[in-house]
């Protein structure tokens, strides 16, 4: 959803900053084993409790998530192994963010919160892992509200303009949300591959 918004100027720019990259000799591999990285100093900004710090750490952690498929793009690069290799490692990710966030509320002694971050960890995972599953079984299942870019960006919003405890219970909801529409999404086309519409 979040790339019908940005457009092509977004594009444009990855695209110069992935031509610089490139011939300097950065791999993509490389680019997403640093936003991993920038992801665990993000974590650990969570953990201590400086919020603000870590919403604008996963924002530049983000750029490099961005700038990995712009790279093998680039350089003629792009493999099915690339795909997978990113995708696991976003999923680490998400995980160092979301357990930094976790263990703070948990170090605080607030069980709500700490209960609200295990949903959204479930949540979150359910978001891809429903998209996977789905996709073995119909060309793409790629709908929802609430995909990796846009968790990360309202997370980032929240955290850095004060508004971190409601993103996060926006989280906790628009994951599932997310989630439930892709198994209706899901069942809905299987239904019609299966019994397609009589011709007139």
């Amino acid at each position: 959803m979040l790339r019908k918004f940005v457009g092509n100027r977004v594009e444009t720019c990855l695209n110069g900053a992935a031509v610089f990259l490139n011939r300097h000799n950065i791999s993509p591999n490389t680019l997403t084993l640093t936003g991993l990285a920038v992801n665990g100093i993000g974590a650990y900004c969570y953990y201590r409790g400086f919020v603000v710090t870590a919403g604008i750490v996963i924002l530049a952690a983000g750029l490099f998530d961005m700038l990995d498929g712009a790279v093998a793009r680039a350089g003629n690069q792009t493999s099915e192994w690339g795909g997978v290799f990113d995708s696991v490692v976003d999923r680490y990710s998400d995980f160092l963010i979301l357990g930094g966030i976790l263990a703070y509320f948990s170090k605080q002694g607030d069980f709500g919160m700490t209960l609200l971050l295990l949903i959204i960890i479930c949540g979150t995972f359910l978001v891809s892992y429903v998209r996977a599953r789905a996709e073995l079984a119909i060309p793409e299942c790629a709908v929802g509200i609430m995909e990796r870019p846009e968790r990360i960006l309202l997370l980032a919003a929240g955290s850095i303009f004060g508004f971190f405890h409601a993103a996060l219970w926006l989280l906790a909801i628009a994951t599932h949300v997310t989630a439930l529409h892709r198994i209706f999404h899901t069942r809905n086309v299987l239904k019609a591959l299966q019994h397609p519409p009589e011709k007139s």
